[in-house]
């Protein structure tokens, strides 16, 4: 059996989804719905799509758009036809009539509801046809959400549900768990749970909706949105609908139906077209003030929109729950009831659930974006401490045999859903050091791996030094986090510039540059897997790695310039050098320079494997791969071919026109300022940018060592982080996530 041709049914935000991703796996799509128009609506919505939904545009032309009308007849060609309409069960039922007619034998058709239950979608199918239907519950974005839960019946044919969890995770890239047919299946069950817990509980005490999001946040390990951020961006509508389901499913036991009932705030929000971000705002919304964009957040008791506050905790970046619940404070409360309701709630659904209780972890993880499951909570705050925290906690069977066994390492393997040998397996068994508290390095076989564990991965000197210190062996750099480095730590290097201490960052990005000149030039091989953001200093980490083992969901490029300042890492140079390689460069001398100051001035960025290699941030010898999983072990699978015989690439020399090129780079600067499209500081980081490219005082029958590259980088990072207008455009970014134009 083979999957080459797949139908899909429905072309809204989820068909218009599955049906990009199948692209991205170079599998033909037939995307039908009501008209053709509708659909072909929908194809160009795919190919617009920000973030993109495509590898790469040209993979659109694996679509071709119809009508389930005039159209249908093409789904006797279909190995898998993939149902995705409304939520309506008439409809799917009178559609699955229409496809059972029609379809070839053995083929497998499949529904990506989230809400209906399978007993209900095959209702009206025979045994032999039910055999072949599943649901296949991707989320939302499919490109970037790992989750991927099928649900099957006893009745189903094994051998293809095995097929279909092997091509989605091999061919599709996701991380699928075979789920057994119980309303929200793993990620919404928990996931929504979890969301109605944080909501309430802040309802209860009052707290502000800042104050809510802040802490069911990154300080729990959950993405920044928060509950109410997040509300607003799935669609306060959509989540009513979806409370509707879980209220008509679930048994008026379950305790999901405390939490569930409809909030009067919200009813009145969606009455009045508050549906969240597609609507005209939500719990927040964007507000015109004097010319200006204001973010402004809904007070739960009096119903008006104010100006957002950002909250200070006062904590750690590092997650720390047993910190964060034990505080004497609302937030510390808060904190408590919310986490102790989910690990209460999810360990209630062992076994009737799932008996697998660490899949659980990894729905939450691959579908909500969550650094730690529920049970992982529960083996970090310690069972013992868990249940002895508060008198008035019930606990259920799963907890308290837990407790009786005085069990306080009780979790076992990670990831059980894949037999790929995964980073989060291997860390179980790897020799572990802890001692840098910016990133952890692992021994293994005969290699380290280096992880990150700062917020989003930036980098600072202690980062550095662990890469430092790891190269003595073949090294891998690979990230579980969302992102594999959001680059610099600019709150590090502004802690300095507010001091005046130049000489402390010039002593940071020197050690920074010699840091990833060791990497390059170790008598080892280093690999970089990037997952999520590589920008800036940490797509510099992965410039000067010998090979790259890129997931397709990365997004990559030296991004510098937008807060005042110009790479210094060595990645203004290895850049350079890479563009020096090609033939129009040895042509003309001056061909490279003003390449990489076009990339580098505009803060060009690539979001695949495939958009990066034309601009040489990644190069023909790395590797792009569409499971995640896969990355430490097509890592692992190139050392053991390269290590062999290795020997580091040699040094360069460059020969660079000094002025004659800078020249040119000015003019364009000039005309980029007469068009208002950069202003006075924008016009001061390109001239630096330039100085750099050229070559500084140069001319072209100098040689230039590497060495001397990075001297010109680090005097142009050291006189830009000076300059107040940088200090603005960092403080601007740091607070509002923007770059500021000034």
């Amino acid at each position: 059996m083979n999957i080459k041709n797949v139908v899909v049914i429905g072309s809204g935000t989820m068909g218009s989804g599955i049906a990009a991703q199948l692209c991205n796996a170079n599998i033909p799509v037939i995307l039908l719905d009501l008209k053709t128009e509708i659909s072909e609506r929908a194809k160009k919505g795919i190919f617009e799509s920000s973030p993109p939904l495509l590898i790469d545009k040209n993979k659109i032309n694996y679509i071709i758009a119809g009508n389930i009308k005039e159209n249908f007849d093409l789904v006797k060609k279909a190995d898998w036809i993939v149902e995705a309409v409304v939520e309506k069960i008439d409809i799917k039922h009178e559609l699955y009539e229409k496809i059972l007619k029609t379809r070839k034998k053995d083929s497998i058709i499949s529904s990506n509801t989230s809400t209906i239950p399978l007993k209900i979608l095959s209702a009206k199918m025979s045994d032999e046809d039910k055999k072949d239907f599943c649901i296949t519950h991707f989320f939302n974005p499919v490109r970037y959400m790992g989750l991927l839960e099928i649900v099957s019946e006893t009745i189903n044919d094994i051998k293809k549900i095995n097929f279909l969890k092997n091509f989605c995770e091999d061919s599709l890239g996701k991380g699928v768990i075979i789920c057994k047919d119980t309303p929200g299946f793993l990620g919404n069950r928990v996931g929504v749970y979890a969301m109605q817990v944080a909501m309430t509980e802040a309802i209860k005490m009052k707290l502000s909706i800042e104050e809510a999001d802040a802490v069911f946040g990154r300080p729990m390990g959950i993405p920044k949105t928060g509950v109410f951020g997040l509300y607003d961006l799935i669609g306060i509508d959509l989540m009513a609908d979806v409370l509707k389901s879980f209220l008509k499913e679930l048994p008026k036991s379950d305790v999901f139906h405390e939490v569930a009932q409809e909030i009067p705030l919200m009813k009145n929000l969606i009455k009045t077209g508050y549906t969240g971000r597609k609507g005209k705002g939500g719990f927040y919304r964007m507000n015109k003030k004097e010319g200006k964009k204001v973010l402004e957040a809904i007070n739960l008791s009096s119903k008006n929109y104010s100006p957002s506050k950002k909250i200070d905790l006062s904590i750690d970046e590092k997650v720390d729950l047993k910190k964060l619940v034990s505080r004497n404070d609302k937030y510390g409360k808060y904190a408590w009831l919310v986490i102790s309701k989910i690990i209460l709630y999810a360990s209630s659904l062992i076994p009737s659930v799932t008996k697998d209780y660490n899949n659980i972890d990894e729905a939450m993880r691959l579908g909500f974006n969550w650094s730690k499951g529920p049970f992982e909570m529960l083996e970090e705050l310690g069972v013992k401490f868990f249940v002895e925290k508060d008198s008035k906690l019930k606990t259920n069977k799963f907890i308290k045999e837990l407790y009786d066994k005085k069990a306080e390492t009780f979790y076992g393997k990670r990831q059980i859903y894949t037999n790929l040998e995964t980073l989060g397996k291997v860390k179980q068994l790897a020799k572990v050091n802890k001692d840098n508290k910016s990133a952890i390095t692992y021994e293994h076989k005969d290699y380290k791996i280096v992880e990150f564990n700062t917020k989003a991965n930036t980098l600072d000197y202690y980062s550095m030094d662990a890469l430092k210190k790891a190269s003595d062996k073949n090294v891998i750099i690979i990230n579980e986090g969302m992102q594999f480095s959001a680059g610099v730590n600019l709150n590090y290097v502004m802690d300095f510039a507010k001091e005046k201490n130049w000489k402390a960052i010039e002593k940071f990005i020197h050690h920074f540059q010699m840091t990833c000149k060791q990497l390059k030039y170790s008598n080892n091989v280093v690999v970089s897997a990037p997952s999520g953001l590589a920008l800036g200093g940490g797509f510099e980490v992965l410039v000067q790695s010998d090979y790259v083992v890129a997931h397709t969901n990365i997004v990559t490029g030296l991004v510098e310039t937008l807060v005042g300042l110009i790479p210094a890492g060595g990645g203004t140079t290895n850049m350079l050098w890479r563009w020096m390689q090609t033939q129009e460069a040895k042509k003309d001398p001056n061909f490279a320079p003003q390449k990489v100051f076009n990339i580098i001035g505009y803060g060009k960025t690539a979001s695949s494997p495939m958009e990066a290699v034309p601009f040489k941030f990644l190069l023909e010898k790395d590797k792009s791969i569409m499971n995640r999983n896969k990355l430490l072990s097509v890592s692992q699978d190139l050392i053991s071919e390269k290590k062999n015989g290795y020997k580091p690439p040699k040094q360069p020399t460059f020969k660079l026109s000094g002025g004659q090129a800078r020249d040119k780079m000015f003019q364009t600067l000039e005309n980029l300022f007469k068009e208002k499209k950069i202003l006075e500081h924008g016009m001061e980081v390109g001239k630096k940018l330039a100085f750099v490219l050229s070559g500084g005082n140069t001319t072209i029958d100098k040689e230039l060592s590497e060495d001397d590259m990075y001297a010109l980088e680090l005097e142009a990072f050291v006189q830009l982080i000076q300059m107040k207008k940088t200090q603005a455009r960092i403080q601007h970014t740091l607070s509002t996530g923007r770059p500021l134009v000034n």
